[in-house]
């Protein structure tokens, strides 16, 4: 079967119109991915479950309704996939923990019944990092998912899985959840198109986290997929406004259609370094890219650094260790029958050195990282750690503060959108998110401002751009690694928006899509693992 022909190298809004015209059935288009995955699975490791038995039957049910006349709307039999975090009726969301194995839950996450109602086939539940607190898909639980660009790589996460599952063609369409890039970090490192909307833009109900009662930082469901018109897509279909009957936190405000915004009356700022750590030179050309790519399309693009980035990022991590990591810890420390403890990836063992730290040591440590020319160090041993409620409330003022400040700049300028890196580097070598955390602070900034933000693929890195010339630190000499080993992987842009203007957002990352259409080095996606190619 060729590219041209194969069902699983199309994009959803091509299969939806597939399916509309009777062109193919969704038994059929069922079958191809489940053979997809059959094929690629023993080498990417990006399912937790695959639902064969279910997803045949729902696909066959909903031909009949098709034959009948009874149509549900454009994913009427269009197969998906959900993160494992996703609460699904009688399954566990085990956040790649044993202390949930046991865990069942009683209904679905509401976003996974909404689209069953919709019509949509589930094919599988996608691979988390475990407590999904880190920029991997790996857990003791289910393993480690390859990024199918290069086996020796890490597809991101804590939704690498769901990343992995699409950009291979395994999958048209998924749900993944993101409370510091879990879906816009495994987009840009798999070439796929990722969206987080506004916070409670979708309904997080049945949305499992290792941090309950957390609030400062809250994760948002949001989707995933190989264009940004599937993003569309999916969030017309799934419209806030009729949510907002389900949920109270969904405010009823009906999405606006993309396809309504004239892009050349955009005015967009974009930057490169956030002041933490540099990014790597095919990112920084990744967003010029992008830059011209809008401006190619009528928008006015102009430089603009939002205000307070590193001070914002460290209250960032100020408010989820608030509690000494006491939370996380205790999932850790409950085997699965609640008695003996459970295996920690090697990611999360520097989160319980740190949460054992009693505050004289922590002090002690930070001055030496200082005194070592760590700056950056020595600033997260200071801001991490337990908090009384008045510093938590410090904490969580200061987070509220940087978004209004960050929205008053950028009002300032009379801006829509701003573009920027998702990641400082490109995709990373297995096991290597460990202390790289500021790596992912571009993404971490606009959720605790809570502004939706996307991920649209733009280009792959250069051979000679697999260097770093600063090392000044620890940081530095990690991305100096990750970038010698990356040559030929995806590179994406992330596209911000205030606040409920997802349809400006998604304009935007259509329009970068169309203006890059053909030029030779942007990702295209389905992409067969090297050693499976062919």
């Amino acid at each position: 079967m060729s590219a041209s022909t194969d069902p699983t190298h199309l994009s959803a809004t091509v299969l939806a119109t597939l399916l509309a015209a009777r062109e193919i059935s969704s038994e059929e288009l069922t079958r191809a991915h489940l053979a997809r995955i059959d094929a690629l699975e023993p080498r990417l490791r990006a399912f937790t479950q695959v639902l064969r038995d279910e997803a045949l039957a729902a696909a066959r049910g909903l031909d009949e309704e098709r034959r009948r006349g009874d149509i549900r709307g454009p994913l009427h039999g269009l197969p998906i996939t959900v993160k494992e975090s996703l609460d699904m009726a009688g399954m566990a969301s085990t956040l790649g923990v044993a202390s949930r194995k046991g865990h069942r839950a009683a209904s679905d996450a509401t976003v996974t019944a909404l689209l069953r109602r919709a019509g949509a086939v589930i094919l599988g539940r996608t691979n988390v990092s475990q407590l999904l607190l880190y920029n991997e898909a790996r857990n003791p639980l289910f393993g480690q998912t390859a990024n199918p660009w290069s086996l020796d790589h890490s597809p991101g996460g804590s939704s690498g899985g769901e990343a992995a599952a699409i950009a291979a063609g395994m999958s048209p369409l998924g749900i993944g959840t993101d409370i510091g890039g879990s879906i816009r970090v495994p987009a840009h490192c798999c070439g796929i198109v990722g969206l987080k909307p506004t916070l409670d833009r979708w309904t997080n109900k049945g949305s499992n986290t290792a941090l309950l009662g957390q609030e400062a930082i809250r994760a948002q469901i949001g989707p995933m997929a190989r264009s940004a018109r599937d993003i569309a897509l999916v969030m017309s279909e799934l419209d806030p406004a009729s949510m907002a009957e389900l949920d109270v936190r969904v405010p009823p405000l009906p999405l606006v259609e993309p396809a309504s915004v004239e892009v050349a009356r955009l005015r967009v700022g974009f930057y490169c370094d956030d002041g933490l750590v540099p990014p790597s030179t095919a990112v920084a050309r990744a967003v010029a890219k992008a830059a011209s790519a809008l401006r190619a399309r009528g928008a006015t693009v102009v430089p603009f650094t939002p205000p307070g980035i590193p001070d914002a990022v460290y209250a960032y991590f100020a408010a989820l260790s608030a509690d000494g990591g006491t939370t996380a810890l205790s999932l850790l420390d409950a085997g699965e029958d609640g008695s003996e403890g459970t295996d920690i990836d090697v990611s999360l063992r520097s989160l319980r050195t740190m949460a054992s730290l009693p505050p004289f040591a922590r002090r002690a440590a930070a001055r030496i990282a200082g005194l070592a020319g760590e700056r950056r160090l020595q600033r997260l041993l200071e801001v991490t750690g337990p908090k009384s409620v008045s510093e938590f409330w410090r904490t969580t003022h200061a987070l509220r503060e940087a978004r209004a400040a960050i929205a008053s700049a950028m009002r300032a300028e009379a801006l829509d959108l701003l573009l920027c890196p998702p990641y400082a580097t490109p995709a990373l070598p297995h096991a290597a998110s460990r202390d790289f955390v500021l790596a992912g602070s571009a993404a971490m900034l606009w959720n605790l401002t809570q502004f939706p933000a996307g991920v649209v693929p733009v280009t792959r890195v250069r051979p000679e751009e697999a260097r770093r010339e600063r090392r000044r630190d620890r940081l530095e000499k990690r991305a100096a690694e990750v970038d010698a080993k990356s040559v030929g992987l995806p590179v994406g842009v992330q596209v911000v928006g205030f606040p409920f203007t997802e349809h400006l957002v998604m304009a935007a990352m259509i329009a970068i899509e169309d203006e890059l259409a053909g030029e030779t080095d942007r990702p295209v996606t389905p992409v067969s693992p090297p050693s499976l190619a062919g």
